[in-house]
């Protein structure tokens, strides 16, 4: 503790503001478990940027640890391009502390001479990522934390080719950062530098989303769509409504009650679409108002929910891996229809369905596969320029489509969901439908996500361990069916345990476990790098004879994946 308590007071002197220094020396009387979760480690980058808790101290989001992020990157900017007139953009979300924490950003870049183009209101995450392309910038800054809850706040970082920093430069933005000291943050705005942007790049930005996802759906059949969308009082409400009429969707119903940002989240538990408590009050709209599909997406807007009618006509939530499926599987259809020309090429992550691959397969399309996180799809297509970029996605309720943005984005995924229903319904089937009938074709493949919350020092040491125990003695078998091979993403080594025959994995080195089972089954282990959380996932397939057998099929992989996760006592 003697450490921690000399860690804090190097945070009492007048390079902090009094604030800063008064709650520091609150913390060291009055709160000594607070005061060591708040410095007994830097916060540090993750699968998905930097996100903390905020508050003061070096393991929390602050005007310090951010200010030490965005000189460090300043540095680093310099280096990467001298002589170059250089150029930033920055957007925020509806969190607590966003704008204020954009506006600090930005008065760094300006005081080290670069030039800012800040969003004059909160923005979508995937517009940033546009942006940063379209004006031309080398580097952008998103202040978010996603779907995290409303204590949290987080630092998204970009680079010149409008992707998420990736290994090497953000090892080297990382060790720039570390050479920093706080009285080297020049924190002193250059206004002259810094500019406002919004309906602009918002014009711009809306005009690329209709225009990629547009596949032939009449204006009738986009009239006839029966929609209900919730931004779960995030920055989608900025952009989605006007998505939609630009698109031709009228028949729009917007959940009132989470239509205004809000970073207390005041509705839900969680601002996640991926957890279906989230969506509810969109799905009892959506049911008095007879909706085809319901759409939410997180708070910065990047992943989106899906709920459609199923064939008894009920409200059922689709998973990440079902959306995705789908999504791809349209773009292939209609790319094919234009004649492909050997160079193109999906995406997917090493934890999401194996399904992508069996559909690229059945394409002669590529599908590459990276770590979880966009922004290794983001460096594919950045690494392989000579190749075309379809579309792809991840389990985590995130799509792409095409490269004109970097990352995952709702809004040009919710235009293209919303083309698929239309064109279904106006064919006299449906979104669901047409998922099932991916199913026939390729097999009902099943997935199942766990994930266990492991908060503050001691959780991050069990998640640790737990990790730790699996790798020192990997099961050799799940609920009776035998592990064919087993892969460490940390280690980078594959091994086949029936030869013994290990080889090489041609990835950066992640903390990642997955197991293939004898009969085609799949589980993965991962601790979150954005969440105090573990996560293992299932993933298990059977074929699909008749479309009218699908549900009792679900069923009993969904019993399977839970049957095999007591391999993890779970």
């Amino acid at each position: 503790m003697k450490e921690i308590i000399s860690k804090a007071e190097t945070w009492l002197t007048d390079i902090f503001d009094e604030k800063t220094q008064q709650e520091i020396k609150n913390l060291i009387e009055n709160n000594p478990k607070e005061l060591e979760e708040s410095f007994y480690q830097d916060l540090k980058f993750g699968t998905g940027g930097m996100r903390g808790i905020m508050g003061v101290g070096s393991n929390r989001i602050n005007k310090y640890t951010l200010g030490k992020n965005t000189q460090g990157i300043a540095n680093q900017l310099k280096e990467d391009f001298p002589g170059e007139k250089l150029k930033v953009a920055i957007a925020y979300d509806c969190r607590h502390n966003s704008k204020e924490l954009a506006e600090v950003v930005a008065g760094v870049f300006s005081a080290n001479g670069i030039q800012v183009y800040l969003f004059s209101e909160l923005r979508p995450t995937p517009e940033l990522s546009f942006a940063v392309k379209h004006l031309k910038c080398h580097c952008g800054i998103v202040l978010t934390a996603s779907h995290n809850p409303p204590a949290y706040n987080g630092y998204k970082v970009y680079w010149q080719d409008g992707g998420q920093l990736v290994t090497p430069k953000d090892e080297e933005v990382v060790k720039r950062i570390s050479e920093i000291d706080f009285e080297e943050i020049k924190f002193k705005a250059n206004s002259d530098l810094i500019t406002k942007i919004d309906e602009e790049i918002d014009e711009a930005f809306l005009n690329m989303v209709v225009e990629q996802t547009s596949f032939g759906a009449t204006a009738a059949a986009k009239k006839n769509l029966n929609i209900v969308f919730t931004s779960l009082h995030g920055t989608s409400i900025t952009l989605a409504p006007k998505a939609f009429e630009k698109a031709g969707f009228s028949q729009v119903h917007i959940v009132e009650e989470q239509a205004k940002p809000n970073g207390d989240f005041p509705t839900v538990e969680s601002p996640n679409p991926e957890e279906p408590a989230a969506l509810k009050m969109a799905l009892d709209l959506a049911e008095n108002k007879n909706a085809d599909i319901v759409i939410g997406t997180d708070p910065d807007a990047d992943r989106l929910g899906i709920a459609v009618r199923d064939l008894d006509n009920n409200l059922i939530l689709l998973n990440g891996n079902q959306t995705m499926v789908l999504l791809t599987d349209f773009l292939l259809k209609n790319k094919q229809k234009e004649g492909f020309k050997g160079n193109e090429f999906i995406a997917s992550t090493i934890v999401s369905t194996p399904l992508m691959s069996v559909l690229g397969k059945s394409y002669n399309v590529e599908c590459k596969l990276g770590l979880t996180g966009f922004k290794w799809i983001a460096k594919m297509i950045k690494d392989y320029p000579e190749q075309k970029f379809i579309g792809g996605g991840e389990e985590s309720f995130g799509f792409m489509v095409g490269d004109k943005v970097r990352d995952k984005d709702s809004i040009s995924s919710i235009l293209l969901a919303c083309e698929i229903a239309a064109k279904a319904k106006a064919e006299g089937s449906s979104f669901y439908k047409e998922l099932l009938k991916v199913y026939q074709k390729h097999g009902v493949y099943q997935e199942y996500l766990v994930s266990l919350v492991k908060e503050g020092i001691e959780g991050a040491k069990e998640i640790k361990a737990m990790m730790s125990n699996l790798r020192k003695n990997p099961p050799k078998e799940f609920n009776g069916i035998k592990v064919k091979v087993f892969e460490d993403y940390k280690t980078l080594e594959k091994t086949d345990i029936l030869t013994s025959e290990k080889t090489k994995l041609d990835f950066p080195a992640s903390n990642v476990l997955i197991f293939y089972l004898e009969d085609g089954s799949k589980i993965a282990a991962r601790p979150s790098g954005t969440e105090p959380k573990i996560k293992f996932y299932v993933s298990v397939n059977q074929k699909l004879d008749k479309i009218e057998n699908y549900t009792e099929i679900q069923e009993n992989l969904i019993n399977k994946t839970k049957s095999l996760l007591k391999g993890f006592g779970l």
